[in-house]
């Protein structure tokens, strides 16, 4: 028995030896594809995010030269190693297998494909403030699989690429100007007029540098007027590069001091809304 346990293990030795050259080889060359790989990378990303101002495809492309890099490294790994026949018989198997690999890896090459779609397409650039259902953040990256999204309050989001090409995608700040809207509810008293309040909101409205005033200027709807009282939408443009913070906080100060504009030319103001 002691014997037979000899020559086996002196068998496997002898095979472990012929196969030895072989192997490290295969690994030189694997990890000779992941250093030319990440330096291809590097250098692809760099000169692709120097002619572009949007990291987005640039990012998008380097990894996906990366990977498609150490990929092929691996193939001539195993076809170094002997492991041609394998992969032919394999590749020569895949008209058989092709619904189950097919199923099996359904949702990483959908999202891998959409990834690309994207990474041309393009409805967002990084720091975008976009909304994808009832999720709204800012773009912070888009992976092979998946996109990174930050939303107000921190959170970190992966969404699935085939979910974000999928549904509606609401872009806040693609072209840097958002139109904002409140109502604001004025007693007009025996004297005023709506259109006179009106003319007190457009005139104060003239006077606030991050409003647009050409070619998109400020403007103003009765919505609805009864004996004492006069409904008035107001409508602005801002600048939306800092939705959040920029957009909502100008609309908040400019909600205040509207009333306040109201109130000093003797008009009530029982309601501010949305």
């Amino acid at each position: 028995m002691i014997q037979d346990l000899h020559r086996v293990l002196s068998t496997y030795w002898q095979q472990f030896l012929y196969v030895l050259p072989k192997l490290l080889i295969a690994i030189v060359l694997l990890v000779t594809a992941i250093f030319i790989a990440n330096r291809v990378s590097t250098l692809l990303g760099g000169r692709l995010r120097s002619r572009s101002h949007d990291p987005l495809l640039p990012d998008f492309l380097a990894r996906l030269s990366k990977w498609a890099m150490v990929l092929l490294g691996l193939m001539v790994a195993l076809n170094v190693l002997g492991f041609s026949g394998i992969v032919g018989s394999l590749v020569g198997a895949a008209g058989v297998s092709a619904f189950i690999v097919g199923f099996a890896f359904k949702d990483i090459a959908e999202n891998f494909l959409a990834g690309v779609i994207l990474a041309f397409n393009r409805p967002f650039h990084i720091n975008d403030t976009v909304q994808i259902k009832d999720l709204i953040g800012h773009v912070e990256a888009l992976n092979l699989r998946t996109t990174l999204m930050r939303t107000f309050d921190g959170k970190h989001i992966f969404l699935p690429n085939s979910l974000v090409l999928k549904e509606p995608l609401i872009n806040y700040t693609r072209d840097g100007n958002l139109r904002q809207e409140f109502l604001v509810t004025v007693e007009l008293g025996s004297d005023a007029t709506p259109d006179q309040a009106s003319t007190i909101i457009l005139n104060y409205l003239r006077t606030i540098p991050d409003i647009q005033q050409a070619p998109r200027a400020p403007y103003i709807n009765l919505e609805k007027a009864s004996g004492t009282t006069a409904d008035l939408r107001v409508y602005f443009w801002a600048d939306s590069e800092d939705y959040r913070r920029g957009v909502l906080q100008l609309k908040s100060r400019i909600m205040q001091e509207v009333k306040q504009e109201l109130l000093g030319a003797g008009l009530g103001v029982p309601a501010l809304g949305q």
